[in-house]
């Protein structure tokens, strides 16, 4: 049995992994803005603003007091988009905040831990957008951010035993992209045509390639980025 910790993990991905990862005999700790409509996948969560640099420094700090932790999930987001002639710089700073900022608060609180026992899984969740899409200079700045991450901390976290992954998904049926294309919409049809397998992709299909990362099996795998996009990223330039 291990013990996780999962960042904006009240939804969407972040839920349904804790989800498998609790039914796979894990203790899971999960952090977001608000919480889950469904706790139980959680041996504990706790409702935090992770844009408040100080309340999520004391949340992770707390949390590396009271658990051994095997493993973190960098997933909570925020996108702004926007043309690059609208783009302020606040709100940029939120997403790079957000995205990469909480990353390496989370990771350096739990990384002495992991060092003494000479094992961690460290996940980070990056985007499609990383390979090119209109109105999202903010998102795919701070998602290919991770990506540099996931390579510089492979590479100095190996002698550990610490593994570091990417996952990339393309677009998920998560709530909130369901409402903001509906099925039968002509934005989600948009989406789907741009998509080789014809659909969008489940919390669940994701959850599975993040707990692939975070479990045993896949300890000889670091420094990599899975794409879980139904081929969207296929014949375009990866990162």
């Amino acid at each position: 049995m291990r013990t996780y910790i999962i960042t904006g993990a009240s939804k969407g991905i972040g839920h349904a992994t804790a989800v498998q990862l609790s039914r796979e005999g894990h203790k899971v700790v999960g952090l977001a803005r608000s919480k889950p409509s469904d706790p139980s996948p959680f041996v504990e969560f706790v409702t935090v603003d992770l844009s408040d640099q100080s309340a999520r420094a004391e949340a992770f700090e707390d949390l590396a007091s009271r658990y051994a932790v095997d493993g973190i999930l960098n997933n909570v987001g925020l996108v702004n988009p926007a043309p690059l002639d609208e783009i302020t710089l606040e709100d940029f700073d939120a997403v790079i905040d957000l995205n990469l900022r909480v990353a390496i608060q989370l990771t350096q609180a739990v990384l002495p831990g992991m060092k003494e026992r000479k094992w961690g899984r460290i996940v980070s969740t990056s985007s499609l957008v990383t390979a090119g899409v209109p109105f999202r200079t903010s998102y795919a700045a701070a998602k290919t951010g991770l990506l540099s991450f996931t390579r510089s901390w492979a590479l100095e976290l190996a002698p550990f035993g610490i593994t570091v992954n990417a996952v990339s998904p393309g677009p998920v049926a998560t709530e909130l992209f369901n409402t903001n294309n509906p099925p039968g919409s002509e934005s989600r049809q948009r989406y789907i045509d741009n998509i080789p397998l014809k659909r969008t992709g489940t919390p669940e299909e994701l959850a599975a390639a993040n707990c692939f990362f975070l479990g045993e099996s896949s300890s000889f795998v670091t420094g990599q980025n899975l794409y879980v996009d139904g081929g969207s990223s296929t014949g375009q330039a990866p990162i």
